[in-house]
């Protein structure tokens, strides 16, 4: 019974659903973590990609004092209360003029638990390209431009390889379409979906603590886990239950993306795909042996699932977490 509530909760994690948020395996030494606050503990940003028909890049000029008159890609941070979408929506209305929809998240980019970026593909669905008669705090217009001959100054280079991610997203999608799951969340926390494979065999790590269960980490912020990025959290986990020393650890990316908003919920759930090797790997047939009465390693028997996991790994088809 409880290999088939743990073949359901994968199957709904593989395919970028939602699953709710009941308790930690893994929490940051010392005091529990109090609930993330925006503009208190944590920023999280919105940036939106839109290419059309004619390869041309939806760019805003920025209106910003310390910035003004640069190009950048529609953006902006988060405000209480919001969905990802609503602060998305909000963002490109206000700097572009356009409405829209995300299509698909792009990338996750991060400085640690306490700031966060959220890249999406876009689409316009309607609205008025803002001109410079428009010109407010929030813009100073908004423009198409060739992708091959973006406009300058830009405000920062790092755009550019958003557009090309973008671009190479539209020619050949590397995962499947994802947008974020409107769950709550106290904390900034990841589900770890870690797997050891040996051939075409694949384990996934389990948590013990109440119903088996896909293992959450919750991130903490002390100066070691900032500067080490949210990585820490997992590899913080993965060290209460294994020996590491002689073990490649390695975050492929991101398979969801949780969040509500709502009610002063403002921690995120990342579903992250991890693979758990042994750097010698040898005659090693097993996954490596698990400490304590935690966790343990679930060999995932249903094929479909099997060939699923084994996909997304073999093709890294995952949402990028970059630092």
């Amino acid at each position: 019974m409880a290999s088939e509530g743990l073949a359901r909760v994968l199957a709904a994690v593989l395919g970028g659903q939602g699953v709710s948020v009941h308790g930690y395996d893994s929490e940051p030494a010392g005091e529990p973590p109090a609930p993330v606050r925006l503009r208190k503990n944590v920023c999280y940003v919105v940036l939106a990609v839109f290419l059309n028909e004619q390869d041309e890049v939806l760019l805003i000029q920025e209106a910003k004092k310390e910035c003004r008159g640069s190009w950048y890609l529609p953006a902006g941070r988060m405000e209480p209360g919001e969905t990802i979408v609503e602060a998305l929506q909000r963002e490109v209305k206000e700097e572009a003029g356009l409405y829209c929809e995300p299509l698909t998240l792009l990338s996750v980019e991060e400085r640690g638990p306490s700031w966060i970026r959220f890249v999406f593909l876009a689409q316009a669905t309607g609205g008025i390209l803002k001109t410079s008669k428009e010109a407010d705090a929030e813009s100073l217009q908004a423009g198409w431009y060739p992708r091959s001959s973006l406009p300058t100054p830009l405000r920062a280079q790092d755009i550019l390889h958003l557009v090309e991610l973008a671009a190479r997203y539209r020619q050949q999608a590397r995962h499947p379409l994802l947008l974020p799951q409107e769950l709550p969340c106290s904390l900034v926390c990841q589900r770890l979906v870690a797997t050891f494979t040996n051939v075409q065999t694949v384990w996934v790590l389990v948590g013990t603590e109440g119903m088996p269960h896909l293992p959450i980490t919750a991130c903490g912020f002390s100066p070691m886990e900032q500067r080490g990025g949210i990585k820490m959290a997992i590899l913080r986990l993965l060290q209460e239950c294994l020996t590491l020393h002689h073990l490649a650890v390695e975050t492929k990316g991101l398979l969801g993306l949780q969040h509500l908003g709502k009610d002063h919920a403002d921690g995120i759930c990342l579903n992250v795909l991890v693979t758990v090797a042994f750097r010698n790997p040898g005659m090693q047939s097993e996954p490596p042996k698990v400490r304590g009465e935690n966790f343990f390693w679930w060999k995932v028997m249903e094929e479909d699932l099997q060939s699923q996991l084994l996909q997304r790994l073999q093709e890294s088809s995952v949402v990028p977490v970059n630092r």
